[in-house]
């Protein structure tokens, strides 16, 4: 520990090295993406809004209940128009949000028949997903009329279950190859630090997300016998080893910390609370608009009903949300910092992440639209942990170097 060592003019150094143009354009990114939270809720009312007011719900209801004598298969037949209809109604949002919007702030590298690509595997995988929710959903609401939120939000909880466990297997490599980081010495460093804290370390992946994207991540996915930490090759070209051990040991404190298992349970209460003011909401716009052809909340066609009011809830719930992910985020970032032992580099990956992310956000804004630390606070606590736990530590002059 090293009392001479200022924390504050250690901040204000790392954070001169992102202003100008660089600083604004992160700015009115992130600025922006927090107001496509606010249009795409209103986006997904309207669109819908069309499909109850037009009857398309009624008459996809009707055209299910032709083709089956199954009623708990009704819904998942209702899916498969309803999912269709919406997606195409919502396609110029998503190809200005998704594609377009990326390519001007320089994020993107996809051309637009890769991303429509890949928008077309997310269509299918959307369909597969809806007609399980659905099915699952209209069977609670059906036996349960009363406490149907409570059963809902323990059904979607399976659904996020299983959507983590199967994902490192079964839908991540269907939009990215994945392989093994080589051997060599960084590899050798990660490990070492997975096994001073007990963390299987025979897998170490890598993903080429730089065909899609010119962000640096990593991640941890799956659950049990699928739990993996990922790196993109955009870490490993964009950054330096220092920067990689430091990223991957704030990814290992996910795992050690449970945050997957976390983040299911505090979803789960989430989507409770949504179903709940669901619950109150929907009869009543029901028995408003008998021109929709609804019969009631058990109805499939009352779909459009409900996930509208979850959206809005969803949009007025995100600022809760956002502070239980971000709980989740300072834990990984103490972790790291203790496994990997390099604040310095922990602090210039933070610099790096203000291509998209605001670095300097107010407490209020922070608060509301922040699911990660700001890039501030994670300098400001990477210079902290410098000053707490490095014998005579000494204010580097920083740098962006770029890995060879």
């Amino acid at each position: 520990m090293n009392p001479q060592f200022d924390v504050d003019t250690a901040t204000r150094a790392y954070l001169a090295l992102v202003q100008g143009p660089a600083r604004v354009a992160s700015d009115r990114y992130f600025e922006g993406s927090a107001w496509l939270l606010l249009w795409g809720t209103l986006v997904a009312v309207a669109v819908y809004w069309l499909v109850l007011a037009t009857g398309w719900s009624a008459r996809w209801r009707d055209a299910a209940e032709r083709r089956t004598r199954r009623r708990w298969l009704v819904p998942a037949l209702y899916a498969v128009p309803f999912t269709i209809v919406t997606a195409a109604l919502t396609l110029p949002w998503s190809i200005y949000t998704d594609f377009v919007r990326e390519h001007q702030y320089g994020m993107s590298n996809q051309t637009f028949a890769a991303w429509a690509g890949d928008a077309a595997k997310m269509l299918g995988l959307g369909l597969v997903g809806n007609m399980l929710i659905l099915t699952m959903l209209f069977v609670a609401l059906r036996r349960f009329p009363r406490a149907w939120w409570i059963w809902g939000a323990g059904g979607a909880a399976g659904v996020i279950a299983l959507g983590a466990l199967i994902f490192p297997i079964f839908i991540a490599p269907a939009f990215n190859t994945y392989g093994e980081l080589p051997a060599g010495p960084l590899r050798d460093r990660i490990v070492a630090v997975a096994r001073a804290h007990d963390i299987p370390a025979d897998h170490i992946y890598v993903s080429d997300a730089s065909r899609q994207t010119k962000r640096i991540s990593a991640n941890v996915s799956g659950i049990g016998p699928t739990i993996r930490i990922t790196l993109n090759d955009n870490l490993l070209r964009r950054t330096t080893p220092d920067e990689v051990v430091a990223v991957m040991g704030h990814e290992m404190g996910h795992y050690v910390l449970n945050h997957i298992w976390w983040l299911v349970a505090e979803l789960t209460a989430l989507f409770a609370a949504m179903f709940f003011a669901a619950s109150r909401v929907a009869p009543w716009l029901i028995r408003r608009n008998p021109r929709w052809r609804v019969r009631d909340l058990a109805d499939p066609a009352a779909a459009p009903v409900l996930l509208a009011l979850v959206s809005v809830a969803a949009l007025v719930l995100k600022p809760v949300q956002n502070n239980m992910i971000r709980h989740n985020e300072v834990a990984a970032d103490a972790f790291g910092l203790d496994a990997a032992r390099q604040p310095d580099a922990f602090a210039r990956t933070a610099l790096r992440l203000s291509e998209y992310r605001k670095l300097s956000p107010g407490p209020v804004e922070e608060f509301l639209l922040y699911d990660h630390p700001s890039g501030e606070n994670r300098i400001r606590a990477s210079m902290q942990w410098k000053k707490d736990h490095v014998p005579n530590a000494t204010m580097e002059r920083p740098t962006l170097a770029v890995a060879p």
